[in-house]
């Protein structure tokens, strides 16, 4: 007979409380702190809340590695790879808008490169009258007057943030892909009783694939010409150059020397940059290696997933010179083309290879959870037996009446 039934006991008043009692039934540890020492039947294994407990928080930590792994196989990896130039090149297309704080019939735009031609970049490039405050107050600031423009003295993180948001595959072309548009932006409008005292000067132009020197330069400075020689009291060669690339024309894209403002007290002024120029070749979906090597005759077929384009380093320097006729002042763009091509390539691994990575993850997150259950099970069963023990010794006192 059942003495708890004659006593009218319930069995179950003597086990765990009920709270979170259903967590019993995911626990996968169940008898494993023996499991390692002796093969131990079923029956004698006992869920435990505490192992519900743990075992849902294995399965989460497995889930967020898991998704993690999703994640960047999904995205892709990016690599870099330098690669010298195959074929020979010719031409290199110029892409330019800035506006200079002078007139445009005081003005002269040339580029002269290491091969000896001479390009009268003024005759190819569009000129347009403008005013100088009126693109300080349109073009320096936004519509929420966060500044737009920065000085070359001043470069603010968020700028640099952008520029290194544009040396990854997947930014490039979503910009590419975002703004198919090529041409440039228009101007402000000049309103009425503006005084014409700038000029902007915007436009792409083919030059030859060589070092080069593309200046802007007074009017009767730097070259013989019939025409009147220009007062120095008119030079102001302070400039807002809203973008300057070689390659294709990607608006888009934020370049060293896109929206720097550039302005001198002085008239007889000289600013220089020194462009290193550097080819650059973004692919998505395939490797950017291959694509170059197994092109045939120097020629490559781009995609949407593909594009050529040019980045350049840029460094500057401007000096006040004396006014004498041995030096010539104005804005002096010295860039070299650097005989190497950079290849960024954004790769996506096989489906196999994402299973191998996730059961691999999913096994190490176990693996190592079982060790730390175990481990913390020991430690609780030690400490445990401690307290225990010295709960039942007696202490030795003797007390009398």
């Amino acid at each position: 007979m059942n003495g708890f039934d004659e006593k009218r006991l319930d069995e179950d008043a003597f086990g765990e409380k009920p709270s979170l009692s259903g967590l019993k039934t995911f626990d996968a540890f169940r008898g494993l702190t023996f499991e390692f020492l002796a093969k131990t039947k079923t029956s004698y294994t006992t869920p435990t809340q505490r192992g519900g407990q743990w075992t849902v928080l294995i399965l989460a930590v497995c889930t967020l590695f898991s998704f993690h792994e999703l994640r960047t196989w999904w995205h892709g990896t990016e690599a870099h790879h330098f690669s010298v130039e195959k074929g020979i090149s010719h031409n290199l297309q110029l892409n330019l808008d800035i506006v200079v704080n002078m007139p445009c019939d005081t003005l002269r735009v040339n580029i002269q490169d290491a091969s000896g031609d001479r390009i009268l970049a003024g005759d190819l490039l569009n000129r347009e009258d403008t005013n100088w405050d009126l693109w300080m107050k349109k073009r320096n600031y936004e519509s929420h007057g966060e500044q737009e423009y920065q000085t070359l003295s001043h470069e603010a993180s968020e700028r640099l943030s952008a520029q290194e948001e544009d040396a990854h595959v997947h930014h490039v072309l979503g910009e590419v892909r975002r703004n198919p548009r090529k041409k440039f932006a228009k101007g402000p409008r000049l309103r009425w009783g503006d005084n014409k005292d700038s000029c902007r000067i915007y436009g792409s132009l083919e030059g030859n694939k060589v070092q080069g020197d593309f200046h802007i330069t007074a009017r009767g400075h730097g070259y013989r010409e019939f025409a009147p020689h220009l007062d120095h009291s008119v030079f102001n060669f302070s400039h807002m150059i809203t973008e300057l690339s070689f390659g294709p024309h990607y608006p888009s894209l934020l370049n060293p020397l896109d929206k720097t403002i550039a302005e001198s007290d002085t008239h007889y002024h000289k600013f220089q940059y020194f462009l290193s120029v550097v080819p650059t070749l973004y692919s998505k979906g395939r490797n950017a290696l291959d694509l170059v090597t197994t092109a045939k005759d120097n020629s490559v077929r781009y995609d949407r997933n593909t594009i050529f384009t040019n980045q350049y380093a840029a460094t500057s320097q401007s000096t006040a010179l004396p006014e004498t006729p041995a030096l010539t002042p104005g804005i002096f763009f010295k860039y070299n083309i650097e005989p190497i091509l950079l290849l960024v390539s954004e790769e996506r691994t096989g489906f196999l290879a994402l299973v191998i990575r996730v059961i691999n993850t999913v096994s190490g997150v176990l693996v190592t959870g079982g060790w730390i259950y175990q481990i913390s099970s020991w430690v609780g069963e030690i400490i445990g037996k401690r307290k225990r023990q010295s709960e039942g010794v007696l202490t030795g006192k003797h007390y009398s009446d």
